[in-house]
């Protein structure tokens, strides 16, 4: 199985800087195995809620996954404060900013195509999954 390992440098915003290392790659789906590092602000939204949270930093990425496809992510992060206190959620659009880095593991999935279509049961856009 071939992955990327991959560093974010401070000031990168999470989701686009993944999805700009997706293409560099020549890639159209993968997933987020591993995560960690740090951001100086975090945007998430909460089970049920729906806008996201803005937490201000210094913020601590303790995990990190999700999936990666041309037409969108889907990514939860925790993080935790400088007194410890962990939240976590849906990693919002914009907005998680990295602070010092960000360590990524990438695992693209080139015999298999991520695209995300409208779930009337969930109300939400899910993953369908097709092989190539």
């Amino acid at each position: 199985m071939q992955l990327l390992p991959l560093r974010l440098t401070p000031g990168a915003d999470l989701r686009p800087a993944l999805a700009d290392a997706l293409r560099a790659q020549g890639w159209d789906s993968a997933f987020v195995v591993a995560g960690i590092g740090s951001l100086s602000e975090a945007r998430l939204r909460y089970a049920g809620e729906p806008a996201e949270a803005v937490l201000a930093g210094p913020l601590e990425i303790l995990s990190l996954a999700g999936s990666l496809g041309a037409d969108g992510a889907h990514l939860h992060m925790a993080v935790a404060d400088a007194s410890g206190r962990v939240v976590g959620g849906h990693v919002g659009l914009l907005g998680n900013l990295i602070r010092t880095t960000a360590e990524i593991l990438l695992a693209p999935l080139p015999d298999w195509q991520l695209t995300r279509a409208y779930d009337g049961r969930t109300g939400f856009k899910e993953l369908v999954v097709r092989p190539r």
